[in-house]
């Protein structure tokens, strides 16, 4: 395989560990609103080791994807994390979606389409221009 087929393998590789991230999020949320006995069975119960260790394999599988992901694609991968604990929120916590999460969300979407096409788009608007 190339070094284009695998930096593409990867990057959906990576965005899976972004999306078990955001549900390793909504596993705490899901925690924080229970009321605990003590100190210890907030932070000692199983949605939050769960959650942490979700958190822990996230983070050990971006770490190797960026074997073949470009470094400054990271962080593009990254925000679609925002998108994806917006969903989880909005299916699991019952949160609702107003005008400026929508918007947000679709110009995250956007920027990591015109991340995600490079030079494509450029070449495409000066063809027409």
């Amino acid at each position: 395989m190339n070094n284009d087929s695998m930096a593409a393998i990867f990057s959906c590789v990576f965005l899976g560990s972004v999306f078990i991230s955001s549900v390793s999020q909504i596993l705490l949320k899901k925690s924080a609103d229970k009321t605990y006995d003590s100190r210890l069975k907030e932070y000692l119960n199983p949605l939050v080791i769960i959650a942490y260790g979700m958190f822990f394999c996230s983070m050990l599988i971006t770490m190797y994807c960026y074997k073949y992901v470009d470094v400054s694609a990271g962080p593009i991968l990254e925000s679609a994390g925002y998108i994806f604990v917006g969903v989880l929120g909005y299916f699991f916590l019952h949160e609702k979606f107003n005008s400026k999460k929508i918007i947000g969300m679709l110009l995250i979407l956007l920027g990591i389409l015109i991340f995600s096409l490079g030079g494509e788009i450029f070449n495409f608007f000066s063809s027409i221009f």
